[in-house]
């Protein structure tokens, strides 16, 4: 019986060793470094929870739920875990959501900012004068007129109509004017009421000026001459008030008798000539274009006949033509109706034209023009 035990008793005890062996903290040590050193996402004890729409994450919701997925047996650069994405916002876009590679990187919680953000969208356009659009040399289109008359007339056998470039003149009475549509009726050139006496602007003058010019009209400016004032103070007037424009028309002077202006005075005709004349030279002076001479037929016949015949003329004719009024009188435009009626002008608005073909309003409003019509 005691010799047949020992083998139980040492079988029993290499039992024991090997269980102990199994179990011991160095191999429970051992199986966790290898599970960490093998580089694999390890599973979350609980689960990640979801990023909420319009909220911003460091890493996107995208490469979270990969981890989620992710199988144990795939590996990564452990770089690839701590480098951090591109903030790109979880929103409820309609349609497709856009391209990450649209926005900029940023961490911060907001509305992302395109990258290529359009130069149009961030700067306002300027509008392009047409002048700037035509090549040296190159002639602006004629437009054939479109206007109307609330009063009109029959000229007879030579009408407005005769002749191929029209325009008009325009003053604060005309309002707020639409020049790119009235350009399209016919309107050509304009002259723009500019200043009275030597100290009253027309506040629709500098608005007219920039903006017939921008719808491509030649446009001039206009003084309605007071006799009752110092004929250099007006003329210092106007010049302040009007810039000097390589492209503008000739200045004009207006001398009528006004019967409605405070200055009810009919100086003589000797006066008339010489306030006239400075005020004409200062302009020439300043501007480098002879000034024309806008008249009606009653000062035009109390003063003016055989007079500035070296001066260019616009004369009023509202009943006839102007070889009938002004017998003998050279004119370079006729101002034919006081009652004329365009789309892009709601109040009515005076018609004009000038004397000669296409061909010749070309040679007189080109560049250089100026010395050849003084």
């Amino acid at each position: 019986m005691r010799l047949s035990a020992v083998p139980y008793l040492l079988a029993t005890c290499l039992v024991l060793a090997g269980c102990a062996s199994n179990s011991g903290p160095e191999n429970l040590a051992a199986g966790v470094n290898a599970q960490e050193t093998t580089g694999s996402v390890v599973q979350p004890v609980t689960p990640v929870p979801s990023v909420a729409v319009g909220k911003s994450s460091r890493v996107g919701a995208s490469q979270q739920m990969a981890a989620q997925s992710m199988p144990q047996t795939m590996t990564m650069p452990p770089a690839a875990v701590q480098q951090p994405e591109e903030h790109v916002e979880t929103l409820a876009w309609a349609g497709h959501a856009p391209d990450p590679q649209a926005f900029r990187q940023q961490t911060t919680v907001g509305m992302p900012l395109p990258a290529d953000r359009p130069i149009a969208a961030m700067m306002p356009q300027r509008p392009m004068l047409p002048d700037a659009t035509l090549r040296r040399g190159e002639r602006m289109r004629i437009y054939g007129h479109r206007f109307r008359d609330a009063k009109p007339i029959n000229f007879g056998r030579v009408t407005p109509r005769n002749y191929p470039v029209h325009g008009v003149d325009v003053s604060r009475w005309q309002g707020e004017i639409d020049w790119p549509m009235l350009r399209t009726q016919g309107a050509n050139f304009a002259y723009i009421k500019a200043t009275d006496g030597g100290d009253h602007l027309d506040p629709m003058f500098k608005t007219n000026w920039y903006r017939a010019k921008v719808a491509g009209i030649k446009r001039g400016a206009y003084h309605f001459f007071y006799w009752c004032r110092v004929a250099s103070e007006q003329a210092d007037w106007f010049i302040r008030n009007v810039p000097r424009d390589p492209d503008a028309l000739p200045p004009v002077i207006d001398v009528e008798w006004n019967g409605q202006s405070s200055c009810k005075q009919n100086i003589s005709r000797a006066k008339v000539l010489e306030k006239m004349q400075v005020f004409m030279d200062k302009l020439e002076r300043h501007y480098g274009q002879r000034p024309i001479i806008y008249t009606a037929p009653d000062f035009y016949e109390d003063n003016l006949q055989g007079q500035f015949q070296d001066y260019p003329f616009w004369l009023r004719a509202v009943a006839q033509h102007p070889s009938k009024v002004y017998p003998n009188r050279k004119w370079v435009f006729w101002q034919y109706s006081g009652s004329g009626m365009s789309q892009g002008v709601n109040e009515k608005i005076d018609l004009n034209v000038f004397s000669g073909s296409e061909e010749q309003w070309h040679r007189w409003v080109a560049p250089g023009a100026a010395m050849a019509r003084n």
